[in-house]
Order: structure tokens, then sequence, then C-alpha cells
């Protein structure tokens, strides 16, 4: 009978030392599991939105006037990729802010109020805000909500599809009544002013 019951608890004892599992392994268990199910949440790939044409337009930019070309350069390069959500309102002035020499603006040409041509710092903005202005209308749902002629002749757009701009004067506005955001491109050269507007689709 103390044979038998010997052999018991040898059995039993040899079985709780063979476990291959502690709770300690349980926890490491536990801990990579979840490492690795955060791991394949991380791998989950995100659908990029998609841009489609709606519009655009380029103009002519004389060479004659290098700090015109600084100011056009400045303008276009701080509106690039400016989006415009959904039912939103674009202002160029806004968005754009005063034209500041310690901004880089420099003086050019430019009009005032009766028509005459003065230096002004920013001048030049006018022109991008009217490739701005024909590149809305050519675009379906955008609604020109505030433009403002010249009060003299420009060279660059025709009759009427001119867009002034001065900062707390003037300005151009529309607003985006598509279903879709818009994103606006703006870029130049020496020799133009080139701008698109693209649909963003999810």
């Amino acid at each position: 009978m103390k044979i038998i019951l010997s052999l018991i608890i040898y059995i039993l004892f040899l079985t709780g030392c063979n476990s291959n599992t502690s709770s300690e392994d349980i926890g490491n268990y536990s801990t990579k599991s979840l490492a690795i199910n955060k791991g394949e949440d991380n791998n989950v790939e995100k659908k990029e939105a998609v841009e489609e044409p709606l519009s655009a337009f380029s103009t002519k930019v004389s060479q004659d006037d290098p700090d015109r070309q600084n100011n056009i350069t400045i303008t276009c390069n701080s509106l690039n990729g400016t989006i415009v959500k959904a039912g939103e309102t674009f202002s160029f002035c806004n968005t754009l802010g005063p034209a500041k020499p310690e901004d880089g603006y420099k003086k050019a040409d430019t009009f005032d109020s009766n028509g005459n041509t003065i230096q002004a710092y920013g001048g030049g903005k006018c022109q991008v805000s009217s490739t701005l202005y024909n590149a809305v209308l050519a675009g379906d749902g955008l609604t020109v909500v505030e433009r403002n002629a010249h009060s003299g002749p420009v060279y660059y757009v025709p009759k009427d599809k001119d867009a002034c701009v001065s900062y707390g004067s003037c300005d151009f506005k529309f607003r985006n009544d598509n279903n879709f955001d818009i994103k606006m491109y703006f870029s130049n050269t020496p020799d133009s002013i080139d701008i698109s507007i693209v649909k963003i689709l999810s």
C-alpha cells in the first residue's frame, strides 16, 4: 500500500514538473499576441485621395520687370496647394495676406484708383488673381462671389476677364459649390503663370 501511494505521488510530481506552460509563459504569449495584432493593424494600407482635373488657365508674363516677376513667384508659392472644401468660399486676399517687404515683396507697377500707373509693394499679384479668375470660370461648380476690374487696361487677359486684388480694398472670392473638395496648383516661369484646379475624390 505504501509503495502504491509513493508511486502515485511520484507520478503527480513528475507531471507537475514536466508542464511546459507556466503563468509567466501565458503572460508572455498574451503580450506577443497583442504585439502581432498591433503590427498587423499598422500594415493596413490607407486609401489615398484621387485627384482629377477640373480646370486650368495660363497667362503670359512680361520679362521686362524682375521685381514684378519676384512678386508673382512669392504669390504663386504662397497659394500653391490651397484646398477649398465643398461649400467653402476662397478669399484671395485673406489667404495671401498683405504684400509686405519683410516677406520679400518688392515695388512694381500697379494701378491707383484713377488708373494711373504707380509703384507699390506686390505689383504683379493681380496677374495671379486674374489667371485664377479665368481658371475658376472654366471650372464646373465654382461660383464667383467677388470680382473687381482694374482701373486701367491690363495686357495679360481680355477685357472684363481681369480680377483686381488689393488687401483691405478689393478682393477676388469664389465658392466651391461642388460636393467634393478642390485643390489649386500655382506655378510660374519667366514666361507664364499656370494655374490648375483639381477635384479631390476619396
